[in-house]
């Protein structure tokens, strides 16, 4: 059976896409954090971003069209993101009990 069908980019990736190598070429040499950082400065000035939107509206239709085919022939919705939504509850408790850890810390220090 095939994979559940991805989700869509949004207008801001499917632009950032397009964008990469216009970035790259104007700051030779820039780190791929910094890539990121300066698209999301130009998606903000940019005024007209009507193109992007259709297109991710596209993308999402087309997204939409295919997870109903999906389920249509017997793929369940539950069984691939439900694993993933169980594995965060996990990880969410340690990190409490690191908080907790801390702040039981910020006690002994303060007697």
């Amino acid at each position: 059976m095939a994979d559940k069908p991805k989700r869509p980019l949004s207008a801001y990736m499917l632009w950032l896409n397009s964008a990469r190598d216009s970035i790259k070429r104007e700051n030779p040499g820039i780190k791929v954090t910094e890539v990121a950082k300066r698209g999301g400065e130009l998606w903000r000035a940019m005024k007209d971003k009507s193109e992007w939107e259709a297109k991710a509206a596209k993308a999402k239709d087309d997204y939409d069209r295919a997870v109903k085919e999906f389920e249509a022939n017997g793929g369940s919705s539950a069984a691939n993101g439900g694993a993933k939504k169980r594995s965060k509850p996990t990880k969410k408790v340690a990190k409490k009990s690191k908080k907790d850890d801390s702040d039981e810390d910020d006690d002994d220090e303060s007697e």
